[in-house]
């Protein structure tokens, strides 16, 4: 090939959004062996989150991996949560006594080990028998907090004991106000002392990916699911651990006339904190403050809700100014290594969320699996703040990071 070849080969490579999205999905290392996909003895061995992926990838089934990888549409959200910490750079500092370094903090009076926090998913036995109560148990050995599904698979008196603490619930609204109030009353009952209210996605979604991966799967879904007359999972709240003794006919997750009311009404019907989970903007921080709110969660599920194409990371700044300090600011969404927490709590963050890292790391080895990412996570926590010269949470500033361009 010429070089005028060669450099039109790139350019088309370049512009290509099937490698873009190739490229995008994941920040690996780039000096990997020719045979990528890593064999793993034990979760010990892992070095980064990124392996356990793709350990975790061979291990779990195609419809399953696409439950927890999909993002919607075309996955432009998902790949800009990810890509967004890299237009920050860290400004170390140096000549300071970084012999003692406190990564711990205290969130609504529970003290943890350190910001890094387990997100709600659903369904985790799809990636492990012990689904929810091995993380239970692996934020028991580390310290984390951990928010549990209102989707879990497993009971949340089960993961209670397995955590041996309190977790934090994540609601879903529903559309009957005495089926919320019963979730309320019984993550009351189970000693929750917050409840996370999601409010990014009022009326479904449209998961590609996750659509396009179940074709690969060769397993008959209604073995293990019921399924519409496509052969797709359907949801049926009836036999999830959560909805267990509630008469679901006619129940939806969600409801699409909600407004600021609903959050007044859940005030007064619950002695929990209440944490709005999904806020993106300046002006609805501003609002959850005026409507009681006692804290919110800048989160757009994860990419699974509005194909907006813009990084959580890159709403926390606006959110932080609307809450003007008056409750926490908590964030999620594509944190992947430990100088992401770091930038997020310069940013404003309180305290920082992962979900898809501790599910491959759950997928791949279980309670060890999670341990490990969050053992891996907090190390390069750790480093990143010895580097910049903040010896304890409070020490981390804007100052210390740098806007790209």
């Amino acid at each position: 090939m010429t070089r005028i070849d060669r450099r039109a080969l790139l350019q088309f490579l370049a512009a290509s959004p099937v490698l873009a999205g190739l490229l995008s999905l994941s920040r690996a290392p780039l000096a990997k062996a020719s045979n990528a996909t890593p064999t793993l003895r034990s979760a010990a061995e892992a070095l980064d989150v990124f392996e356990l992926r793709d350990f975790a990838q061979q291990v779990v089934p195609p419809a399953h991996w696409g439950y927890l990888q999909s993002g919607v549409d075309g996955d432009v959200t998902l790949r800009a949560n990810e890509a967004a910490y890299s237009r920050y750079e860290l400004r170390g500092r140096r000549f300071v006594d970084v012999s003692h370094v406190d990564l711990s903090t205290t969130v609504f009076g529970m003290r943890v080990a350190s910001p890094i926090f387990c997100c709600p998913i659903g369904s985790l036995r799809a990636f492990n028998p012990d689904g929810e109560v091995a993380v239970a148990a692996a934020a028991r050995t580390q310290n984390a907090l951990q928010i549990l599904s209102t989707q879990s698979s497993c009971s949340l008196e089960d993961v209670t004991a397995a955590r041996r603490g309190p977790v934090w619930f994540q609601l879903y609204t529903t559309n009957r106000f005495d089926v919320t109030r019963k979730l309320l009353k019984r993550a009351e009952a189970a000693g929750c002392p917050v409840v996370a209210v999601t409010v990014d996605l009022p009326a479904g979604r449209n998961t590609e990916t996750a659509a396009r991966l179940r074709r690969e799967d060769t397993r008959t879904c209604s073995a293990c699911h019921v399924v519409d007359a496509r052969g797709n999972p359907r949801l049926s709240l009836a036999t999830e651990p959560m909805f267990q003794g509630i008469d679901t006919k006619g129940l939806a997750l969600t409801s699409p006339s909600l407004t600021w009311d609903f959050i007044k009404r859940l005030k007064d019907a619950t002695t929990l904190k209440v944490v709005i989970k999904g806020i993106e903007a300046r002006e609805d921080a501003e609002l959850a403050v005026e409507h009681g709110a006692d804290g919110i969660i800048v989160s757009n599920h994860g990419g699974r809700a509005l194909e907006s194409g813009r990084a959580t990371l890159e709403s926390l700044p606006g959110v932080v100014q609307g809450a003007a300090g008056r409750i926490p600011v908590l964030v999620d969404g594509g944190v992947r290594r430990g100088t992401d927490v770091y930038k997020a709590l310069a940013l404003g963050a309180s305290a920082v969320g992962i979900g898809r890292p501790y599910a491959w790391g759950l997928a791949a080895f279980g309670q060890s699996g999670v341990e490990r990412v969050l053992k891996i996570l907090n190390l390069e926590f750790r480093l990143a703040m010895v580097g910049c010269g903040a010896r304890s949470i409070r020490e981390i500033s804007a100052d210390s990071i740098i806007a790209k361009g």
